[in-house]
């Protein structure tokens, strides 16, 4: 139970505009950089206008006697969520994935604002339904899924977590060598990396990974279950691929690296942010006991 005020957390990141102008400098060099291969700013800013416009429409419709913070996509690692808050993404699907990771509960209300742009599967929320969704959501009583979530734990204990899928391979992307073991099955593979994914992120890579290689594993994105899929297995005399693809459930993967240097784990796409992943390290990868609390209206 809520025993503090709440907190509503407006998280954003930066618009295709302020980044074009992070690049140039100012306006009319990013216009002039446009114009000479035959592209139009204006369009990029009536976008970087359109969600600033819902970000404040957003902030304004929050209770009077809440509490208020923003924080933007590159400081999530930075920033400290509380019990109370309630988390207000405004932007793309990615960025309820991007910040899914850093909460424990909390409930994530996702703003839609360019639908005809967005898919808007995690935002699907307009300003209309918005603004009574908040008290809701604080009360327990909003309509909400509770969504599976991905986690990669370490031999070293560290650990990782994901809405969509955790990678595991070779940081340039070459040939990654490592052990899989699923259930009483273990194999040495020489493949193009693995990936975890949830029933969130069944949508997204590991659908396309799926459709070229006519394995389905089906995936509820509530459901306490994921997915592995092994990209491009190549077999040879110290290598096979009987392991291409599975669920997990009640027993994780279990993979120790196999690479001398390069290994890598990392989340939802996000590169940067990695776990190192060199020879005789472990790792685990099941369901996350942690799930995203997406309120969706």
């Amino acid at each position: 139970m809520v025993t503090n005020t709440p907190r509503a957390v407006f998280v954003t990141r930066e618009s295709d505009y302020e980044l074009l102008l992070a690049r140039h400098a100012t306006r009319g060099q990013a216009k002039f950089f446009l114009e000479t291969r035959g592209q139009d700013i204006d369009a990029l800013e009536d976008r970087h206008r359109q969600l600033h416009a819902t970000l404040h429409a957003a902030r304004a419709a929050a209770p009077s006697d809440w509490r208020q913070a923003a924080v933007a996509r590159a400081d999530l690692d930075r920033f400290l969520f509380g019990p109370e808050d309630v988390v207000v993404v405004v932007g793309q699907d990615g960025l309820v994935a991007n910040v899914a990771k850093y909460l424990d509960g909390q409930p994530v209300l996702g703003l839609n604002p360019a639908p005809d742009l967005y898919d808007g599967v995690l935002v699907r929320l307009s300003l209309a339904r918005f603004a009574p969704l908040l008290p809701a959501s604080v009360a327990g009583v909003a309509p909400a899924e509770r969504r599976t979530m991905v986690e990669a734990r370490l031999d070293t204990g560290e650990r990782l977590l994901a809405l969509n899928e955790v990678f595991v391979g070779h940081h340039s992307h070459q040939s990654a060598r490592y052990r899989i073991a699923c259930d009483d099955k273990v194999e040495d593979h020489s493949s193009s990396g693995l990936i975890v994914a949830s029933g969130t992120g069944a949508t997204g890579w590991a659908r396309s990974i799926m459709e070229a290689t006519h394995a389905t594993v089906p995936l509820d994105p509530q459901e306490r279950a994921v997915a592995f899929f092994v990209r491009e297995p190549f077999p040879s005399v110290a290598t096979g691929t009987s392991l291409r693809s599975g669920r997990l459930e009640a027993s994780p993967l279990a993979v120790t690296s196999r690479m001398n240097d390069g290994g890598v784990i990392f989340a939802d796409g996000v590169e940067q942010d990695f776990l190192t992943f060199d020879w005789g390290r472990g790792v685990t990868l099941g369901p996350a006991s942690q799930t995203l609390n997406l309120i969706t209206g």
